[in-house]
């Protein structure tokens, strides 16, 4: 029977919903699910993590040099879990996608990401040539499965387990290589881009980082998480970490705002599984508007205000 472990993404003190797509993920290759809590303090985030319907148990370690998400610190600590499951799972964020890969190496085994799909034990679909096409992988099962989850395809799992945590000692000392120096976010105290309901981007059209606070303020009036193309990255208006595509982040919010982005396919990659979408361009042959549910074709610079007014 499989035995997978998922690996948990938190910030210290509150579980990352990504946890809970990546049991969804898990419990469709079947078999028991562990959850991996690595960092110092973490005895919320381990509740958290228990509280998910399908786990089996939590395996809490807390260690000082766990505290910050270094892949070099994290990925020995999974190494040394790894020799009694059959699949290692990571969601595939920022985090997931540097800890995984070097989860994988160490292993000496192939990295699936992305999976999207379950069709068996080790069989999955995931996404290639920017979502254009999907192909079916099938993993050798004598080889531990390491994978990250596409979490923009998976529903959370519900709450309501009561899993049993359990305490484990670090394997392995702080790397001495590398060192946490900060993190630091573009999008202030807005919602987290990747897990929120209500996502409103921009893109090049806004024309200049002043004009980029537009965006700020119709996202602040909804509640919203704030996102740019791959153009308004380049043209520095807004910083990097709240770029979404193919190159960027993939996300699935309930509701999506592309305000003044054409729609280029590595754009859409990261926006094909929201909700609703909502496009607002002056041309009315971007390609945005083949994929919108709601498209008004105009100047974002009249249109933002106007929607402003009106949502009071």
């Amino acid at each position: 029977m499989n035995k997978i472990l998922i690996i948990a993404e938190h910030d210290g003190k509150t579980l990352s919903p990504s946890t809970a797509k990546c049991v969804s993920c898990a419990a469709a290759f079947g078999g028991d699910i562990d959850i991996a809590v690595l960092g110092q303090g973490t005895g919320d985030v381990a509740a958290q993590a228990a509280s998910i319907a399908g786990v089996h148990a939590v395996i809490q370690i807390d260690a000082a040099h766990l505290e910050a998400p270094l892949s070099v610190n994290h990925a020995n600590e999974i190494v040394a879990l790894a020799s009694g499951y059959s699949h290692l799972l990571g969601p595939s964020s920022t985090y997931g996608k540097d800890l995984m890969p070097r989860v994988a190496a160490l292993l000496g085994a192939n990295q699936v990401s992305d999976i999207m799909e379950v069709m068996g034990p080790y069989q999955m679909k995931r996404p290639v040539y920017a979502g254009n096409a999907i192909v079916n992988v099938t993993a050798p099962e004598d080889v531990t499965l390491v994978g990250t989850v596409r979490v923009a395809s998976w529903p959370a799992a519900s709450e309501g387990g009561g899993a049993e945590i359990r305490q484990a000692e670090p394997a392995a000392g702080p790397c001495t290589d590398s060192a946490w120096i900060g993190l630091e976010s573009g999008g202030g105290e807005r919602p987290d881009l990747q897990t929120a309901g209500i996502v409103v981007s921009g893109g090049r059209a806004l024309g200049s980082k002043e004009n980029f606070e537009l965006i700020y303020a119709l996202a602040d009036q909804l509640g919203a998480g704030v996102g740019a193309s791959r153009a308004a990255v380049d043209a520095g208006y807004v910083p990097n970490d709240m770029q979404v595509g193919q190159t960027g982040k993939i996300i699935a919010p309930d509701v999506y705002f592309a305000i003044g982005i054409s729609g280029a396919i590595q754009h859409i990659t990261g926006i094909k599984d929201a909700g609703t979408i909502v496009a607002i361009n002056k041309d009315p042959d971007a390609p945005i508007f083949e994929i919108a549910d709601i498209g008004l074709v105009g100047d974002l610079f009249n249109i933002v205000p106007e929607l402003k007014s009106q949502l009071g």
